[in-house]
């Protein structure tokens, strides 16, 4: 799996077996081995995430924290989507 970055222990990266058609860009969050179960963020066309679901059931503090990184980050996570996947769609 493409990891973005890593924060406070987590891995903030990107599912590869996504399907077709292609969902719009988002990332996946673990503290541990990658899986379709990892918590998903949407990001937005404007570069703001909106929790989609917290199956690693990640503390909201240390979560809030990771979602601004990924915001103040969001260029770097669309890249790597872009590279990866060759298109981007937003959820909004």
């Amino acid at each position: 799996m493409p990891q973005i970055f890593k924060v406070s222990g987590y891995l903030v990266f990107l599912w590869t077996q996504e399907g077709d058609p292609l969902e719009p860009i988002h990332f996946h969050i673990t503290d541990g081995v990658p899986s379709a179960n990892s918590t998903k963020v949407w990001l937005t066309s404007s570069g703001h995430c909106l929790l989609c679901h917290n199956k690693s059931r990640i503390p909201e503090e240390k979560l809030r924290r990771i979602m601004m990184i990924a915001e103040a980050r969001h260029k770097t996570i669309e890249e790597k989507w872009s590279a990866y996947f060759g298109n981007i769609s937003y959820y909004v």
